[in-house]
This record gives structure tokens, C-alpha cells and sequence, in this order.
């Protein structure tokens, strides 16, 4: 019976504002699945998105979801272990995949006619991965490896990670990805294997196609080989642990010798993109390009790099889509013989002015074309419009906000910005955080 598909929609749900097309449509099993028709050119983009990441862990095994990612290339019984990226590459094709709090995604790019094949190895492996006692603990060393390279050889991977945790003291987005590392030296195969046994299944999953495709034929292919796929019971809706109040901004301080430019950065509590609701998300967006968004005409830049000199590197930066409460974060690194305490103080200065002047006009239509103009421009890259759909599916949106938001991003007005800011620039909210060469610099204010 998980060959009959149910349409859930057909045409209408295609974006009004951007030239793709779009049709969505569920299987019986619970698979949905969205296909972007892009004819110019003869190749086509498969992903697979899990609504499973490191924020679904339970607590005292992080970093299962990113062992697990690089486990599904090991092999099934129709695969051979390591032969699934070989025979993408042996058919001109790519893939890779990877992991974030909110969802795992694996992903092919091959010519067109070559979809049929990638489909098969990747309903493949959704539920008849085979894991060898070589495959986990071999693997289990490669995400160490992974660790050493890319966070514990790199302060400011450090820093980021240690501020993340300040600043979510319960939920899980304060545990990092990849995990920590005593808890990944004790990863199991059996841990691995819960992990796949719950969450790989149909009914958790968002099948994206996007490119030089036919809606029915991508149907009838879904059908084919991820319809007979058996759907895992009791997958209900995402329960995690929520943050308490914050009541008071938490600061930090890192240094490390290994540091090779000072510099501050802030991070605030801010919401999400919600179902239905984003305007704030969208005013947020603004904001921090208004604030941060261009090296060159971006508030903070023009006031502290171009006028005052303080800073040599400023931003500001926002991404709403998160399944779960998000930060806005700033950041400085100061100029020669400026201190971290005066970079933070000129920072300020700027927000505050903002806060008071409020949004100069030329600048704000400024931002919004470029955003609009940003957004255009990926509609040539179809494996950012798979992404586009595959994020926003997995983190608690639909479709239709997903074709909505050029238009609320056009709808924000300056008020709007303000609004947002006024909401989100709380210090009580925020985490502070200054990364030194050494400790001569306490984070004292």
C-alpha cells in the first residue's frame, strides 16, 4: 500500500516571485517531496533531508548525528561499503552530505539521466544500511581527526563553541554538531544504529529534486524505490528542552596564544522564522545587513572602520531559519593599539544611535534591493533553490512560507526594523564574549 501517493499539491504551490517551478506531493509512507523544474541546463540535484540533527540527541551521546552521516557510506547489501560515492563519481557525478542541529542531508549531483540511478542508492541505504565492527570504529576516529582539525587546533572554533554553550544553557543547540569529545570517544555502533533505526525513515524525511526533471516522471521514480519503504511508528512532532528566562547577559572571556586577531562579538536571543509568521525574521534579516551585512557601507563599517578607525573587520549576522529560538550576533575586532573594552564601547555607540536616529531611507532601500537582487541571482544555482526548500521543510516551515518570503521581505518597512531591534538588542539576552592572544585583558563590564 506505500506505493499510492497522495498529491497535496500540483503547480499552485510554485513561488509567485521567482521562475521555478514547484510541486509538492507525499507518499503513502509519509515521504514528502518537492520537485524545482530548472530546463536550462541537464542536470539534476537529488537530496534527502532527515528531520533529525544534533538538537534531537539525547543527552550524553552528542555528536551521533554526524557519526551516523558519515556511516551511510558505508555499505548495504546492494552497495559495497565505500562504493556509493564511486559509482556517483564513475557516472560524472558529486555528493556529499552533512549535519546541523535541525536536520541531516545527503545529497547527488549528476547529469539527468541519471537520476533513476542516485534515487535507488539513496532509498537504498534510508533503511538497509549495514554497519561492520571495522566500519564504526574506523569512523569513530575519523570524526576525532575531524574534531582536532577543524575545533581544537582553531581558538576561534573554541571560542565559538564555548559561547554557543553560554549562551544556550539548556536547550541543545548549546552542544556543539559534532559533539564533545569525551562523549564522541565513547560513541557505539549500537549508538549509531538507534540513532538510524528511529530517525532514517520516510515519514522524518524531505525528498528534494531539483533541475532539468518531469514532475510525474520524479513521481512515479519516488514511487518506484522510496514508496516500498516501511515508515518508523511513533514519530511525533520535535520535543527538546527549552531555555529558561534569561535574566542577566553572561560575558567570556578566551585567549589563547595561538589568537592571531583580537576581537568582541555579542550574540542575542532572537526568533526564528515561525510557520505563517515571519515578518520579525524578516525584519531581522535587514537589520543585520543594514548593520553589518557590507564591508563597506554597512553601519558599523562605515562609523568604526571608514570614520573612527577603531575596527579593521565588522559584522553583523542573522539566519532565521531554525527550528528552535536563534541569535542575531555583532562583532569587532579593533584596530591597532585599540582595546577590546574601547572596540566594545564604539560598538555600542553605534547600536544605540540606531536605536535613537532610526533607519536612514536611502540605505534601507539599498539593503533591500540588494537582498532582493541576492536572491534572483540563486535562482541560477539549483542546488541552492533544493536547499532553499530542504532547510525550510526540516526546521518547521512549509512550502507556502517558503514561496511567501520575497514578498514579507519586501513588506518590512523601516519601522518594522526598529521594531525588531528594539526586541532583540536586550542585554539581558545577549552573550559577550572577548577572544585574546592572552589574559593581560579581563572582561570586566
Amino acid at each position: 500500500m506505500f506505493r499510492t501517493l497522495r498529491w497535496l499539491a500540483v503547480a499552485a504551490a510554485a513561488t509567485p516571485a521567482f521562475a521555478e517551478d514547484v510541486t509538492t506531493f507525499t507518499l503513502e509512507n509519509g515521504l514528502q517531496a518537492v520537485v524545482i523544474e530548472d530546463h536550462r541546463a541537464p542536470v539534476v540535484v537529488q537530496m534527502v533531508w532527515y528531520r533529525a540533527g544534533a538538537a534531537d540527541e539525547k543527552r550524553g551521546v552528542s555528536g551521533v548525528a554526524h557519526f551516523l552521516e558519515h556511516l551511510m557510506f558505508k555499505g548495504t547489501d546492494t552497495v559495497p561499503s565505500g562504493a556509493f560515492s564511486k559509482i556517483v563519481e564513475a557516472n560524472g557525478g558529486s555528493d556529499n552530505a552533512f549535519t546541523s542541529w535541525d536536520y541531516t542531508a545527503y545529497f547527488q549531483r549528476v547529469a539527468a539521466d541519471r537520476l533513476e540511478l542516485v534515487m535507488k542508492m539513496e532509498a537504498d541505504r534510508m533503511r538497509h544500511l549495514k554497519l561492520t565492527e571495522d566500519d564504526w570504529q574506523t569512523e569513530r576516529e575519523v570524526i576525532l581527526e575531524e574534531r582536532s582539525q577543524r575545533t581544537d587546533s582553531d581558538p576561534g572554533a573554541i571560542f565559538g563553541e564555548q559561547k554557543q554553550a553560554a549562551q544556550f544553557l539548556n536547550h541543545p543547540y548549546g552542544t556543539p554538531v559534532i559533539g564533545w569529545r569525551h562523549e564522541m570517544e565513547a560513541l557505539t555502533r549500537d549508538d549509531a544504529l538507534e540513532w538510524y533505526r528511529t530517525y532514517y525513515a520516510p515519514n522524518d524525511a524531505v525528498l528534494v529534486v531539483a533541475g532539468d526533471v518531469d514532475p510525474a516522471e520524479v513521481r512515479r521514480l519516488a514511487e518506484t524505490w522510496y514508496g516500498p519503504l516501511a515508515p518508523t511508528p511513533g514519530i511525533g512532532p520535535r520535543a527538546r528542552p527549552q531555555e529558561p528566562p534569561q535574566l542577566a547577559e553572561r560575558r567570556l572571556g578566551f585567549a589563547d596564544p595561538r589568537v592571531s586577531q583580537p576581537y568582541v562579538s555579542r550574540s542575542y536571543l532572537a526568533p526564528e522564522r515561525d510557520p505563517g509568521d515571519q515578518k520579525t525574521a524578516a525584519a531581522l534579516t535587514i537589520l543585520a545587513d543594514l548593520l553589518g551585512g557590507s564591508s563597506q557601507t554597512s553601519l558599523l563599517a562605515s562609523r568604526l572602520q571608514f570614520g573612527t578607525k577603531q575596527a579593521i573587520y565588522t559584522n553583523a549576522s542573522y539566519d532565521g531559519t531554525s527550528y528552535d529560538d536563534t541569535t542575531f550576533s555583532v562583532a569587532v575586532a579593533p584596530a591597532e593599539g585599540v582595546s577590546l573594552e574601547e572596540a566594545e564601547t564604539a560598538m555600542d555607540g553605534v547600536i544605540d544611535d540606531f536605536l535613537k536616529s532610526g533607519v536612514d531611507a536611502d540605505q534601507f532601500q539599498r539593503v533591500k534591493t540588494r537582498i532582493r537582487a541576492a536572491m534572483i541571482y540563486a535562482e541560477d544555482d539549483v542546488d541552492g533553490l533544493a536547499r532553499r526548500y530542504g532547510e525550510a521543510l526540516t526546521t518547521g516551515l512549509t512550502v507556502e512560507d517558503v514561496g511567501a518570503w520575497p514578498d514579507v521581505l519586501a513588506s518590512v518597512t523601516e519601522e518594522d526594523v526598529l521594531t525588531a531591534a528594539r526586541l532583540v538588542f536586550d542585554r539581558h539576552h545577549a552573550v559577550t564574549g572577548w577572544i585574546m592572544r592572552d589574559g593581560a585583558q579581563e572582561v570586566m563590564q
